[in-house]
C-alpha cells in the first residue's frame, strides 16, 4: 500500500512501483496517489488532488476531505492486509495513517521522510514508533536519524534518474517558438494552488520589469498538472506574456538560462539540469508568523541546505517582491562570474545526491520489510 499527497511524492510512487513491479511482477500495489502511481501499475482508492496545500491555515480546509479519503485507505488496510505500507512525505496526513497501520500490525515504510531536522523536530520520535524503515534522499538527513535510533537508509535522490529533458533542445525551442540564442527566464511558481496564487502575481511583475530593461530577454512558464487553468487565465499579463508550458518542467529548464522557483522539489530539478535559479516563496502573514516560530534552519531552498551554505538567493515572504526577483535574475544574467561560480556550486550539489538508481534501491529496501512481515 502505498500514500502520497503530492505532484512530487506521486511521481517518486510511480517510480518506486515500477522498480517494485520489475523485482516482483505478481506485486499488488494501491492507495493514494495520481496518475504517474497508477501509470507505474498501481491501483487509485483515492487522488490526491485537491489535498495539497502549504501553511498551517491553508490546510484547515482540506481537514473533512482528509478525513474521508484516511477512512477509505483504512478500510482497505483492514480488508487488504498489506505486507508494506509506504508513506511518502505528505507528513500531517501520513503520521495519522502510518500510526493506525502500525496498530493493525502492518510494517511502515517512510521514503522521502519530511524535514523534521528542519521543523517540528519533537516528531522524531514519533517517526521512532511508527517507522520501520525510513529511506532519506538526502545524505546529511541519514546521521540525524540514525542518531534518534531510527532504521535509516540513504538510498540517494530518484530526480538524478527522473530529472530528464524528454525532447531535443532545439526541437522544443521550435516547438515553443522561442530564440535559444537569446536569454530563457523559466518561471516555476509551484505545484499546489495556494503556491501558484500568492507567486504568479510576483512573476508577472518581475517579468514587466525584467523585460522593460532587458527587452531581449524570453520567459516561459513551467506549469504543474492538475492544476486548474483558471489560476492562470485570470493572471493579466502587461505587456510581454510568457510562453505556457504543462506538465514537462524538465523540457522548460533544459532550455532555460535563469529559473525563478517556488521553493520545494523544484529547486532540486533546477538544479540537476545546472540552471543558476532565484528561489521565492509567500505564505499567509498568519501561516508565516506561526511557523516562523518553530523553523531551525537559516535558509529554505533545499539546493542551499545540501550546500551547506547559500549558494542562490533566497526571496522568502516580505523579501518576495517584484523588484527583488527581477534585480536577481538581471544580476545573474548579466554578470558571468556570478552565473559560472553559482554553476559550479549547482554541480556541487549534483554530485551529493548519491548515483543513479534511487528508485531501485528504495524497492529493494520496501521488498525486504514486506518479505520479512510475511
Amino acid at each position: 500500500m502505498m500514500s502520497c499527497g503530492e505532484p512530487s511524492g506521486d511521481l517518486y510512487a510511480g517510480a518506486l512501483a515500477v522498480e517494485i513491479r520489475r523485482r516482483e511482477p505478481g506485486a499488488v500495489i494501491f492507495g493514494l496517489g495520481g496518475q504517474r502511481l497508477m501509470a507505474g501499475g498501481g491501483e487509485l482508492l483515492a487522488d490526491y488532488r485537491g489535498l495539497s496545500v502549504t501553511g498551517l491555515v491553508e490546510a484547515l480546509r482540506k481537514v473533512p476531505r482528509g478525513l474521508s479519503v484516511m477512512n477509505s485507505l483504512l478500510d482497505a488496510a483492514r480488508s487488504e492486509k498489506p505486507d508494506a505500507l509506504v508513506v511518502i512525505d505528505f507528513p500531517d496526513f501520513n503520521f495519522r495513517l502510518a500510526t493506525a497501520a502500525k496498530k493493525l500490525g502492518i510494517p511502515v515504510v517512510y521514503y522521502i521522510s519530511p524535514q523534521l531536522w528542519a521543523w517540528r523536530r519533537n516528531r522524531m520520535q514519533v517517526m521512532k514508533r511508527i517507522a520501520d524503515r525510513v529511506l532519506v534522499i538526502f545524505p546529511f538527513e541519514e546521521p540525524l536519524y540514525r542518531d534518534a535510533g531510527i532504521p535509516v537508509e540513504f538510498v540517494g535522490h530518484p530526480l538524478v534518474d527522473l530529472a530528464r529533458a524528454q525532447e531535443p533542445r532545439e526541437a522544443f525551442l521550435r516547438e515553443i517558438g522561442l530564440d535559444g540564442s537569446r536569454p530563457i527566464v523559466a518561471l516555476l511558481p509551484g505545484s499546489r494552488p495556494n503556491e501558484v496564487e500568492r507567486l504568479l502575481p510576483v512573476m508577472r511583475d518581475a517579468v514587466a520589469q525584467m523585460a522593460s530593461r532587458s527587452p531581449e530577454t524570453q520567459f516561459v512558464v513551467a506549469r504543474a498538472p492538475s492544476l486548474d487553468d483558471r489560476l492562470f487565465s485570470r493572471i493579466s499579463w502587461s505587456g510581454t506574456r510568457p510562453v505556457e508550458v504543462l506538465a514537462r518542467t524538465d523540457d522548460v529548464l533544459a532550455i532555460a538560462s535563469v529559473a525563478v522557483t517556488a521553493s520545494g522539489t523544484a529547486t532540486v530539478q533546477a538544479a540537476l539540469h545546472g540552471r543558476p535559479m532565484v528561489v521565492v516563496y509567500r505564505l499567509s502573514p498568519l501561516t508565516y508568523a506561526l511557523g516562523r516560530r518553530f523553523v531551525h534552519v537559516d535558509m529554505f531552498a533545499m539546493v542551499n541546505l545540501i550546500a551547506g551554505r547559500r549558494i542562490v538567493p533566497e526571496l522568502i515572504q516580505d523579501d518576495c517582491t517584484p523588484e527583488r526577483v527581477s534585480g536577481e535574475v538581471l544580476s545573474l544574467l548579466a554578470d558571468p562570474a556570478r552565473f559560472d561560480e553559482t554553476r559550479a556550486a549547482l554541480a556541487e550539489v549534483r554530485g551529493k545526491l548519491g548515483p543513479p538508481g534511487a528508485s531501485a534501491r528504495a524497492a529493494e529496501a520496501v521488498l525486504a520489510v514486506a518479505r520479512s512481515a510475511r
